[in-house]
This record gives C-alpha cells, sequence and structure tokens, in this order.
C-alpha cells in the first residue's frame, strides 16, 4: 500500500486525483483479467450471485480507498498517512467483528484488542512528536 500510495501520488500531480484513480482502477482490472485469463477461468458471472447485493459495492468502495490514499499521502507524506490509515482500518476491522456486521462471525469484547490499538495511536503521537 504503502509504493502504490506513492506512486498514484505522483501520478495525480501529473493529471487529476480521479484521473489517477480510473488508471489505479483500469490497471488493476487489466492485471486482475490477466490473472485470471491464467489462473481459474471461472465463470466471471458468477460475482452476481452473491448475497446480499451491496456486497458488489467493493469496488465502488474501492475507487474512494484509492481517492483517500492519495490524498493522505499527498497532505500528511508516506509514513504518517500509512501509520493511520493502518489504525483506522484495524479500528473498522475490530468494530465490524464486534457486531457481527456484513456476515462476520460475531466476536467477544477484548480489553487486549483495544490496548493494542491504544498503543498503536501511541506510536503515531510518539513518531508525530517534534
Amino acid at each position: 500500500m504503502s509504493i502504490q500510495g506513492v506512486f498514484n501520488t505522483q501520478v495525480t500531480k501529473s493529471s487529476s486525483i480521479w484521473t489517477a484513480s480510473a488508471f489505479v482502477q483500469l490497471t488493476a482490472l487489466a492485471v486482475c483479467f490477466g490473472a485470471w485469463l491464467f489462473t481459474d477461468r471461472s465463470n466471471p458471472l458468477q460475482v452476481f450471485q452473491v448475497q446480499p447485493k451491496y456486497m458488489l459495492l467493493g469496488g465502488a468502495i474501492g475507487a474512494f480507498i484509492t481517492y483517500t490514499v492519495i490524498k493522505s499521502m499527498d497532505m500528511l507524506g508516506p509514513a504518517k498517512a500509512v501509520m493511520l490509515i493502518v489504525v483506522a482500518q484495524l479500528a473498522v476491522a475490530y468494530i465490524i467483528e464486534l457486531l457481527g456486521w456484513f456476515g462476520v462471525e460475531k466476536q467477544p469484547w477484548e480489553w487486549r484488542k483495544l490496548a493494542g490499538m491504544a498503543l498503536a495511536v501511541a506510536g503515531i503521537i510518539i513518531f508525530k512528536w517534534k
């Protein structure tokens, strides 16, 4: 993610954020299509059998993730941006587990996981400290 974010941020400087994001998504599509050709060759229309249908929004969410990564890398620099992104992803993932959202098996609350996230936040503060 760090390397991709830096690359995408540099591409944005030569074009625009949405052009760069579209290019990222198109090149990802090309790579995935190539991998599909050389590996499983399953019916690509099977993705539409997923239930519930809102699960198909992953690509759209990915476009906004690309946008936010590019913006954060540009505004904060790669190291700070990645630290914040990772901690935010960890917090959201834990909330999803705790609440059992999106078909994920519900997990019990654990103080040590909160302590781990707090430690990660403390790491960001220490890293940012001047």
